[in-house]
């Protein structure tokens, strides 16, 4: 996807002010308002414009923004980092900028729904808080056994000068055993404090699991990559596969191909009705490294010369 400089966007430098945010806005919005603007694109220049204050406005998105550091260039194509939003705090809903309408891939990639949907306090001596919305990586063994955990979330204050500063704070966290990506865990009273003697809002984190070194994750079915030889495709074998609730002997039947998918069910992550795990098969050649080992695949070559894999179903 394409990168976004909210900075660029609203001609200001990376440490502008919050009051200085406001100001471009202001100008800029009256600049490219569609009903007064008669540039071409002022409507598209309006659009952007909106969601790079959206994004700029809001100490919590402008701090997860300005994490993803200051080398990157205007529609330099970018790929999200694992994490990339997560740990920070959100009070505010996704959708709150400048008139705009929908936002860009990219701002869903950093962004995503935070704050959507929550509970806001009302006008009053005493009302209730708002809550607070954040994305946060767990390990995908957690959601196998359950755990406790410690969580650091940020938080960005503005100081006196109007510089923008994140401020860290660690939370014990239970994880519930069966939890997917995308689920909420909710901490009641977390969240913003209440006005008077209203209650606090509440903090709900959203799940990503970290990014894992053997398997993927699809709802709560689980993929490992199982690499074979030639010959343990061809004539069958069993084989021990690692699953993140321990390992399981697998039985690889004569005649398989790469890319078949061998399930284990209810192996995945647990729940009412737990998912599969799956070892999609990868052939692993041996390389014809040594003499002994290319006269051993010309023997095979001679052996099956009217095999011909591209004339194969599929091919």
């Amino acid at each position: 996807m394409e990168f976004k400089d909210y900075y660029k966007i609203m001609g200001l430098a990376r440490d502008a002010t919050q009051d200085e945010v406001r100001r471009a806005y202001r100008q800029l919005a009256r600049k490219y308002h569609p009903d007064v603007s008669k540039a071409p694109d002022a409507e598209a220049r309006f659009k952007e414009l909106g969601e790079a204050y959206a994004v700029l406005k809001d100490l919590e998105k402008r701090a997860a923004y300005d994490q993803l550091g200051s080398s990157w260039k205007a529609g330099q194509d970018f790929r999200p980092p694992p994490g990339a939003g997560g740990g920070f705090e959100f009070s505010s809903g996704g959708r709150d900028g400048g008139g705009a309408g929908d936002y860009s891939d990219f701002f869903e990639a950093i962004f995503g729904q935070h704050g959507d949907g929550g509970h806001h306090s009302r006008a009053g001596h005493h009302a209730r808080g708002q809550d607070h919305h954040a994305r946060v990586q767990i390990d995908l063994e957690d959601a196998y056994t359950g755990a406790t955990r410690s969580i650091t979330l940020q938080t960005p204050e503005v100081d006196v000068h109007g510089q923008i500063h994140v401020r860290k704070h660690t939370l014990s966290v239970a994880i519930p055993r069966g939890i997917r990506a995308g689920q909420h865990i909710r901490l009641a009273g977390q969240g913003m404090p209440g006005m008077g003697q209203g209650t606090a809002g509440d903090l709900y984190l959203e799940i990503e699991f970290r990014p894992h070194p053997l398997y993927r994750v699809e709802q709560r079915d689980v993929y490992f990559d199982l690499r074979i030889a030639p010959w343990e495709a061809a004539l069958g074998t069993s084989v021990e596969v690692p699953t993140p609730s321990g390992a399981v002997e697998l039985k690889i039947p004569a005649g398989a191909a790469a890319g078949r998918r061998l399930r284990l069910k209810g192996r995945g992550i647990p729940g009412s009705t737990p998912g599969d795990f799956y070892a999609v098969l990868q052939i692993v050649v041996p390389p014809a490294d040594t003499e002994s080992a290319r006269v051993f695949y010309n023997g095979m070559a001679a052996q099956f010369k009217s095999f011909d894999p591209r004339s194969m179903p599929g091919a």
